[in-house]
């Protein structure tokens, strides 16, 4: 026990296929979604058949025959071409291939340009990652599900020099992983009822801010009464990726969150590079703690490029918070809120904190009561901050924070832990909100023209609302003072009638999920029914014998 406390595809684009492309690809389309349409295009149907041509990249030569071992990434990458599709590991820094990026980054603009990106983030601005090529201007098209605090890079963005197709961060794991089983498409509860079902989140844009390129709209239907949207497998013709150990046969070893992407990628390329930490004779690796068998790689080089943390926390040794001497009014409002969503965790639950303030939860924690933290980027079993000593550059949280993992504990890839957060075998997940509405409605991930961050993991933590129970733990007012707690969402949802309970640092409300509506339930210390009825945007009933959120 832990002891921490379609067929819409838009034919403005070609979608790699999961098999090695062929000449003519058959695409469906919904035709009144797309905003290019090739002039040969004839039918215009909605879901008709249309054949179009697709330049296909040459793919790298694999030679079965040689040694998979190379002299140096800059030989392993020479015959990159421009126009490919890179697919790269890591989550934040963490895992990154960074000796293979920095070499395909000496190729230079003129040489290697024009590349599509496929990662769970773009890197950080001037520590590694992605954001070298995008800096280098080599990459014209992301596909990720977060951009973070790449400022340089959301400026790139919402001026018209980079094309970025946002994809949720399970169903990016999931668009991989398919396309490396071969399998074409799939429907996923994730996105429904969102931007991204409608192909509304703007790709790319012009420096006025005026949208060029639209998302593709997908395809839903309804299983079991309840919404599925169709998603087209993911491929690259390259996959770059860093792992600990790898013999000359091509096996490898990850350490603790680096499986996060690589293993996945590694299976749907045309051709797959791995720089090595350690690179061992034949046979040094037993065949049982084996992650990624040596048939998904074709080239290894070693790594030479130091490991980077993005965000370093630590504790002091056996340090505990004391709250009770916190006087700052902001800390004070945001521990009052993590001390209520803490008493949503019950002994032996399996949580998902999101980033930000619901992580805070963990630390209120009465020291009996003994849950498992799962954390999307491959972790079951978190446990705080590291101390000095005890940083692991492989062992990072969804914030890309260093922590460290508790006795019991399990690492996995990205497409094995949104499963179980999809499937429903998540007890609670506790996320943040920039708005949720009184049918539970939640949206925290973008302000149109303003805030471009993408959702991460967001849509797919809630979309199993049945089975895990979603809370809401915000400030009730946003920082201009206005609700953020409304009768109906105006940014993008993350998700549709979602959300169970909102916690704020004035009143707990339950939500019924239903037929919509508020229910006051719990009110902090020296705050009013008349004051949360005037900062809150939504009517509300509130419940006999309103309980004290202490």
């Amino acid at each position: 026990m832990a002891s921490y406390g379609g067929p819409t595809l838009c034919l403005a684009r070609a979608v790699i296929a999961p098999l090695r492309p062929r000449t003519k690809i058959a695409l469906q389309r919904r035709s009144t979604k797309c905003p290019i349409r090739p002039s040969s295009i004839r039918n215009s149907h909605a879901f008709t058949t249309a054949y179009i041509e697709k330049k296909v990249t040459p793919p790298p030569k694999i030679e079965r025959q040689a040694s998979k071992l190379f002299s140096s990434a800059d030989e392993a990458v020479a015959d990159l071409k421009s126009g490919s599709t890179i697919l790269s590991s890591g989550f934040g820094l963490c895992g990154v291939a960074d000796t293979l990026i920095s070499a395909i980054a000496r190729r230079g603009v003129e040489n290697l340009h024009s590349l599509t990106a496929v990662s769970n983030n773009a890197g950080a601005a001037g520590k590694g990652g992605l954001s070298t090529l995008t800096h280098a201007g080599q990459v014209n098209r992301l596909i990720i599900s977060f951009l973070g605090n790449n400022k340089e890079l959301e400026k790139k963005y919402l001026t018209g020099n980079i094309a970025i197709e946002l994809c949720p961060q399970g169903t990016l794991a999931e668009r991989i992983r398919a396309g490396g089983a071969g399998i074409p498409a799939f429907f996923t509860p994730t996105g429904a009822h969102t931007l991204l079902q409608d192909g509304d989140i703007p790709v790319r844009l012009d420096p006025s801010g005026k949208v060029l390129e639209h998302g593709t709209p997908r395809e839903a239907k309804i299983f079991n009464g309840k919404t599925y949207l169709m998603e087209t497998a993911l491929t690259g013709d390259v996959a770059v990726l860093r792992a600990w150990r790898v013999d000359e046969a091509g096996n490898c070893q990850f350490r603790y969150t680096t499986k996060a992407f690589g293993q996945i990628m590694a299976k749907a390329a045309r051709l797959t590079i791995v720089e090595a930490e350690n690179i061992v004779p034949v046979g040094s690796i037993n065949a049982n703690d084996v992650h990624l068998p040596g048939i998904f790689i074709d080239r290894i080089v070693h790594s030479t490029e130091e490991k980077k943390i993005e965000v370093m926390k630590t504790r002091k040794p056996d340090e505990e918070e004391d709250f009770e001497s916190m006087t700052d009014a902001a800390i004070v409002r945001r521990n009052r809120i993590a001390k209520r969503a803490a008493k949503e965790l019950k002994q032996g639950y399996y949580v998902n904190l999101g980033v930000g303030m619901p992580t805070l939860a963990a630390a209120h924690l009465p020291k009996e009561t003994k849950v498992w933290i799962q954390s999307e980027n491959g972790i079951l079993g978190m446990g705080p901050y590291p101390t000095e000593q005890e940083v692991d550059a492989d062992i990072v949280n969804a914030g890309k924070e260093t922590v460290t993992l508790v006795p019991g504990a399990s690492t996995f890839d990205s497409s094995e832990s949104f499963g179980m957060i999809r499937g429903g075998h998540v007890d609670v997940s506790i996320l943040g909100a920039l708005q949720v509405s009184a049918q539970g409605d939640l949206a925290n991930y973008m302000i149109p023209g303003k805030v471009f961050k993408g959702m991460g993991g967001a849509m797919d933590l809630i979309s199993n609302p049945d089975e895990t129970k979603i809370v809401v733990a915000t400030d009730h007012v946003a920082k201009d003072g206005s609700p953020k707690v409304v009768e109906r969402c105006s940014l993008p949802l993350t998700g549709a009638r979602c959300v169970s309970t909102i916690i704020t640092d004035l009143c707990v409300f339950e939500v019924d999920r239903d037929k919509g509506g508020l229910t006051l339930t719990e009110l902090a210390p020296g705050v009013t029914v008349e004051e949360v009825e005037g900062k809150t945007g939504a009517k509300l009933s509130v419940a006999e014998g309103v309980r004290s959120m202490e």
